[in-house]
């Protein structure tokens, strides 16, 4: 019964990092490696509360934290935390939520963003943009010749890879 038992786990397994791509992948790693503060392996209520506190959300309760722990199927290693990712994405819309977040900067709904603000928001703020990374995204997404970004654009690219303009 073992044997069967380790086949089913590795095929689910499989299957779960066949839904990202190689560089998704590593990307799920490093946010993995950043939450597992104490490197055991697992993401266990004192490493969620450890990440929470390094965000800067203090007090977090052991209620909101159980709560988190339960959308696993058991102890959170990186192979379950990609699943539940994998969950995650599956039935939402990301490009509207990438537009939401956009849109806080756009409280008018204009679908653009004055360039050197977004820099200013990306550099400064949560995890901070390099200059080298704002000047790398203004490359892929060149700023119109009033130095606008079109986030609804940029938006729908992350999402379906490719300009709508080109469709």
């Amino acid at each position: 019964m073992a044997p069967k038992k380790a086949k089913k786990k590795e095929a689910a397994s499989s299957n779960v990092f066949s839904m990202f791509e190689q560089s998704q992948i590593q990307e799920f790693k490093e946010a993995f490696t950043i939450m597992d503060q104490n490197r055991d392996g697992f993401i266990d209520k004192n490493d969620l509360r450890d990440t929470f506190a390094a965000l800067g959300r203090l007090n977090v309760g052991n209620d909101e934290l159980d709560e988190m722990l339960k959308e696993a199927s058991g102890p959170v290693n990186f192979t379950v935390f990609l699943t539940m990712f994998g969950e995650k994405l599956k039935g939402t819309d990301p490009e509207e939520t990438i537009l939401n977040a956009f849109k806080i900067f756009d409280p008018e709904g204009t679908g653009i963003l004055k360039g050197e603000e977004i820099k200013y928001h990306l550099m400064s703020q949560a995890d901070k943009f390099t200059e080298a990374e704002v000047n790398q995204m203004f490359t892929n997404f060149p700023l119109d010749v009033a130095g606008n970004l079109d986030y609804k654009n940029l938006c729908y690219v992350i999402t379906h890879g490719e300009d709508k303009e080109q469709e």
